[in-house]
């Protein structure tokens, strides 16, 4: 299996229900580093995995919708518990939908998954990984 991470972070604001979060029932900020794993079993007639550059942007244009915002507030997050493992799938279920729409070129509609880590620190970190 071939692959290519692009990089990228983004910060933001929440805050968590449950006694489990202890002090982060508080409004709090993180600031995520975030690699977004691309996936594919052979090479394109390029020998690229997907075009690094088109990733980029499009981790960054994803991230756009978060950066700077308390996630309590943002429409697609009322109600929701925004931990770490959850922002990670959210962010790989749209990178999807841009894979898909043909953001990333038509090479990479052969990309076979998607794996985005957060990290939180440099000793905690979370990720989900789909198929395409």
């Amino acid at each position: 299996m071939f692959s290519i991470t692009v990089r990228d972070h983004v910060m933001v604001a929440h805050s968590f229900r449950g006694e489990v979060f202890g002090p982060a029932q508080r409004l709090h900020g993180a600031t995520f580093t975030v690699d977004a794993t691309f996936r594919r079993a052979a090479l394109d007639a390029d020998n690229i995995v997907v075009d690094i550059g088109l990733a980029t942007r499009e981790l960054q244009e994803v991230l756009s919708d978060f950066h700077y915002r308390n996630l309590d507030d943002h429409p697609d997050f009322q109600g929701v518990n925004t931990s770490t493992e959850f922002l990670a799938k959210v962010i790989a279920d749209r990178l999807a939908d841009r894979v898909h729409s043909g953001a990333l070129g038509e090479g990479a509609r052969e990309l076979s998954g998607i794996a985005v880590t957060l990290h939180e620190s440099h000793i905690a970190w979370a990720g989900y990984e789909r198929g395409l």
